[in-house]
């Protein structure tokens, strides 16, 4: 399969989410190249940058499970390499 390098935008509404979305980050850990997480608590918002590295159903995988979290919103951004 071919590897595609990709970013995900993750925003957390419910801060008592944060655990199930790492536990998923941890199951696919061996495609994340890194991740910052900053609160913004002006917003009562947190976000989060996952960088990826990994074939397009996986990156795909990630993205839709961390997007039926209630209280999480997710997009993806894929390179062009």
């Amino acid at each position: 399969m071919n590897s595609r390098i990709a970013i995900l935008g993750i925003f957390v509404y419910e801060i008592e989410r944060a655990n199930e979305i790492n536990d998923l980050l941890h199951e696919y850990s061996q495609y994340i190249i890194g991740r910052m997480g900053i609160p913004y608590k002006d917003k009562e918002v947190s976000v989060i940058s996952v960088i990826l590295d990994g074939p397009n159903d996986i990156i795909g995988a990630i993205s839709g499970k961390i997007g039926m979290i209630k209280g999480v919103s997710v997009k993806a951004l894929y390179s062009k390499v």
